[in-house]
């Protein structure tokens, strides 16, 4: 098992891509606590891993909040003796050209995306100084990376900033054996796709711009985090792994 004897936290992991990855963690032989503001879809999984030999610990958690993220991490500890791994992989969408997005959207998707990123990872830091080192791996996006006319300006620029508050932090922690690299799927088939994905127009255009001529499924992204999170990446930190269908290779 490629995380035996390891304790993750993965914030949004009551669905889409962070469900995949509390699944195939616990599969893996990881620990796994994650955090979620869904909490009827989180006890759930923690029920469905419970009855499958797995440990889970399902906790109420609004990424935006510095007190939650310390209770959460407090619980984990105290619960499963240390952290190893935490997946900042909590994240919303957002609508609208620049001149139509009002300061509060900005500032909902910013501070969720963005902010839950940093406040995640300034959590954690002490704790895996503590254990002498650890995994952070940060879920970004291919529009980190290239623009596009039909996404909005706040989601591409919260996950701008993602990118590089990732290699920051790999640089600045690397001496504390902290490695820290982001993700960045493409289109991906979950909730949060789901209305692009229903309407024939924006399903067309999406499928237009993927190579592979398909949307992504949550195991395609879960496998690459299980690489980030494992040993068997160590000499990787500020690194980006894109997943993204070929979307950024054009």
């Amino acid at each position: 098992m490629r995380l035996a004897g390891k304790v993750a936290f993965i914030s949004g992991g009551a669905r889409g891509m962070g469900a995949a990855e509390v699944r195939l963690f616990s599969a893996e032989g990881a620990t796994v606590a994650f955090g979620d503001v869904l909490e009827e879809e989180g006890s759930a999984l923690a029920a469905e891993i419970a009855d499958k030999g797995g440990q889970a610990l399902f906790l109420s958690l609004d990424v935006t909040s510095a007190a939650q993220w310390q209770a959460v991490i407090d619980a984990t500890v105290a619960r499963f003796g240390k952290l190893d791994i935490l997946v900042n992989n909590a994240g919303v969408s957002g609508a609208g050209l620049v001149e139509d997005v009002s300061e509060a959207e900005w500032d909902r998707v910013m501070d969720i995306n963005a902010k839950g990123v940093f406040l995640g990872t300034k959590t954690v830091l002490p704790v895996l100084r503590h254990n002498g080192g650890g995994s952070i791996i940060n879920i970004s996006s291919q529009l980190a990376l290239v623009g596009v006319d039909n996404s909005s300006s706040q989601y591409m620029a919260s996950k701008g900033a993602v990118r590089i508050f990732t290699k920051a932090t790999a640089i600045q922690y690397a001496k504390d054996g902290i490695r820290a690299n982001s993700v960045h799927p493409g289109p991906i088939a979950t909730p949060m796709t789901e209305g692009g994905r229903t309407d024939p127009d924006r399903y067309n255009t999406t499928i237009s711009r993927i190579p592979l001529g398909r949307y992504g499924e949550p195991d395609d992204v879960a496998y690459g985090v299980l690489f980030l999170a494992s040993d068997e990446s160590s000499f990787m930190t500020g690194s980006e792994l894109v997943i993204d269908g070929g979307w950024t290779a054009q």
